[in-house]
């Protein structure tokens, strides 16, 4: 789909949250340009559901100026939570996304992985429920046994958290009860023979205003780079991830030979219902997620978002500093993703790759210039040298 095409789609409804179904196109665009907006999320306080616990808060007003768009900075009221938060980025902190993906089948035979890129949500979903407020959402689903259980989770993930009775109070609740349901619903369309067994990594970015919520369940990981230093915004749940083992061991698992029960490389998936053992109450595999929740602050330069077979090749570290030069040198997050895909075969990656960028400003990152000046100096012991070679002349 080319860059800037508007999408329309008719609208279904999952529970009481009416949500626009999402094509089939993995990448969705609302503006060429990105979106700018400054502060942090404003929540809808009419129309829509009504949450009695939820303060009133006053929405800022939307400009468009050509393809960029901006948000006033939002009123709030006390105890409303967003007076409480973090500052340190300024109230006037200006974000621009900007996003890019690539993707290769690697070292395999057949492509596995699904993503989506959707930098504008207000086309996607209810303006009920997001009221015209600029937010967007990212995701890299890495499957395994089959590309069901990642295309399912791509489509049915996000409707899920935005129909979920928490949203928007409680967005990282949510998010944690999106994943679970969307775990259980692909276990249900297997049983009524709507999916193919299979199982899948997930790893989500939501973006409202300056929060970001990062959920995962495996190995794909998010990765920020703030300052130029890399800061890993997931945790990989791996079979040697000692919190993992614990948990499992716990549940009455094992890991055999660096596999969960023998038999699989992660230790959290949505779906693989079908292999006996592992996924249900009281089994080892879990689809429940960590979330994580940060503010965006003019410190924090882009997000990179990867399937396995890029981070078994590169380091967070490599990967954000790779990442950063190339930036520098054309500012364009869908070629730094080519070139990320194409570092990784060079390091014969075997997997499928995935690589989402996410970019948190218009301007290239920086690059920093040391003021340290070099320092020369001379050791005691070289003074008494010099000393006694003048001395016996």
């Amino acid at each position: 789909m080319a860059v800037g095409t508007e999408i329309t789609q008719p609208v279904s409804v999952i529970g009481s949250a009416p949500v626009r179904d999402l094509p089939s196109d993995t990448c969705y665009r609302d503006t060429e340009n990105g979106i700018a907006w400054n502060n942090t999320w404003c929540q809808p306080h009419s129309g829509g559901r009504h949450f009695p616990d939820a303060p009133e808060r006053r929405l800022p007003p939307l400009h468009k100026k050509g393809n960029i768009y901006r948000v006033d900075s939002c009123s709030t009221m006390p105890g409303s939570g967003l007076a409480d938060m973090d500052t340190a980025g300024g109230l006037n902190f200006k974000l621009v996304l900007r996003s890019g993906v690539s993707f290769d089948t690697g070292g395999r035979h057949y492509m596995e992985d699904e993503h989506i890129l959707i930098d504008n949500l207000v086309d996607h979903i209810d303006p009920l429920l997001m009221n015209m407020t600029p937010s967007s959402y990212y995701g890299v689903f890495d499957g395994h046994g089959g590309r069901d259980a990642a295309q399912f989770a791509k489509e049915k993930l996000l409707k899920y958290i935005v129909q979920d009775a928490s949203f928007p109070v409680s967005v990282e609740k949510a998010v944690h009860e999106g994943f679970l349901n969307t775990d259980k619903a692909f276990a249900e369309a297997c049983r009524m023979g709507n999916c193919a067994s299979s199982g899948t990594t997930a790893i989500t970015v939501l973006i409202l205003g300056r929060e970001v919520f990062v959920a995962n369940v495996g190995d794909c990981r998010a990765v920020l780079s703030r300052k130029g230093k890399a800061v890993d915004m997931s945790r990989d749940h791996k079979p040697w991830c000692k919190q993992e083992r614990l948990r499992i061991e716990a549940l009455g698992g094992y890991i055999h030979d660096g596999y969960l029960n023998g038999q699989l490389g992660v230790t959290r998936a949505i779906g693989d219902w079908h292999i006996d053992g592992l996924k249900g109450a009281g089994c080892p595999l879990s689809g429940e997620p960590e979330v994580r929740r940060f503010l965006l602050s003019e410190d924090d330069e882009f997000l990179i978002i990867g399937c396995d077979g890029l981070w078994d090749v590169l380091s967070s570290n490599l990967a954000v500093e790779f990442a950063r030069k190339r930036l520098q040198q054309h500012n364009d997050p869908a070629r730094c993703c080519r070139e990320l895909v194409a570092e990784a075969l060079h390091r014969d990656s075997s997997d499928n790759l995935t690589v989402v960028i996410v970019c948190f400003q218009a301007s290239p990152p920086p690059k920093f210039s040391s003021n340290l000046g070099v320092r020369k100096s001379i050791s005691l012991q070289g003074l008494k040298d010099l000393q006694g070679a003048l001395d016996s002349r």
